[in-house]
């Protein structure tokens, strides 16, 4: 049984998805990881990485095709309704009704999770307040912006108070100012609260700046996991990037491994563009060689920047390719695949 301390426990998760005219797709490959409680978890990962599917199959959505996953020590399979009192989720898509008010809203979600009809309308009445939508409780949700819209889902997945909150891509389709405003209210939470939040999301702002621990995920599997900062600093030094137009990848790898000081050396290309990636130790002192290593060799390239690690070079580090193409990959693949495909999760599938 897993630790009390423990808010999620996943140990070798599979699920494959089965279609009668195409082949099997494997969202999840053995995934294993914890959630202590009480923080904040972002599930980092490209689109068709895997993140929704999870997600899905710890909020008893989706049964798994192997493995097993505790919610507060309860397996999801064999005990979903109980897991269920345990647990709030905030799906991708809006799950309010847009005909009802904000305060109709929340009262059908009190009373769809048992609650007495009595103790529905102040709990109601004390989250509008808490998410600062007290003033449009009496509006049509079809009215509210697309800001308000999502904080009353979230709303509406802590009326009946869980221990264990998903946010499945909160902040997809916010403009800046309301994507800004739902961290806030995220960080919030985690402060106020007393619950562990699950975040899964592609933003790899958003996990920098709210998690407390980040899993990245690609191709169903655990690539790597720690804090944001522990992540950066696994990498060591400074990171030289460099642009490229249409490049020979021999030529540029040759070059670069010239320049003293240069390690972990990634040349990636899409089309007729690329991107030069390396780890140093200085980059003050790279930069200016790496430069004149590139014009001998003629390579043709544009900027030149040297930074402190991100997440990004994180995942490049681990898993091979950047972060931005690993999700234009998956989009492209997805696209291929399915002509009507319009979002990671629209059938399932490997999102």
């Amino acid at each position: 049984m897993p630790e009390n301390t423990r808010a999620v426990d996943v140990v070798g998760l599979a699920k494959t998805y089965r279609g009668p005219h195409r082949a099997p797709v494997h969202a999840l490959r053995g995934l294993t990881f914890q959630v202590p409680a009480g923080i904040v978890f972002a599930m980092l990962g490209p689109n068709g990485a895997g993140k929704s599917t999870t997600t899905k199959i710890l909020t008893t959505l989706s049964r798994p095709t192997g493995g097993t996953a505790f919610i507060d020590g309860i397996d999801v399979v064999r005990r979903p309704a109980e897991v269920r009192q345990h647990i709030g989720y905030v799906s991708q898509g809006a799950s309010t009704d847009p005909l009802l008010t904000g305060t109709e809203n929340l009262m059908l979600a009190g009373r769809l999770r048992g609650m007495p009809a009595s103790d529905v309308r102040s709990r109601a009445t004390a989250l509008l307040t808490e998410f600062g939508l007290a003033d449009t409780a009496d509006r049509p949700v079809g009215k509210f912006s697309g800001g308000m819209r999502r904080r009353l889902d979230v709303a509406a997945a802590l009326v009946h108070a869980p221990r264990v909150l998903f946010l499945d891509e909160p902040t997809t389709g916010l403009d800046p100012e309301a994507r800004a405003a739902m961290w806030g209210e995220i960080r919030r939470l985690s402060a106020e609260r007393a619950i562990t939040v699950i975040l899964t999301t592609h933003y790899l702002d958003e996990a920098d700046r709210l998690a407390d621990d980040v899993m990245i995920i690609d191709h169903g599997t655990r690539v790597v996991g720690g804090s944001p900062d522990e992540l950066k600093a696994s990498l060591g030094g400074d990171t030289v990037r460099v642009s490229l137009v249409e490049p020979d990848v021999e030529r540029v790898r040759r070059a670069a491994a010239s320049v003293p000081g240069l390690r972990d050396v990634v040349v990636e290309t899409q089309g007729t563009a690329g991107q030069l990636v390396a780890r140093t130790g200085d980059a003050s002192a790279a930069v200016a060689p790496t430069i004149a290593a590139l014009e001998a060799a003629g390579v043709v390239f544009g900027a030149v920047s040297a930074s402190r690690p991100s997440l990004d070079d994180v995942y490049l580090h681990y898993a091979g390719r950047s972060f931005e193409r690993a999700d234009a990959s998956a989009s492209e693949a997805a696209a291929a695949s399915d002509p009507d495909h319009t979002g990671p999760t629209q059938k399932g599938e490997a999102a």
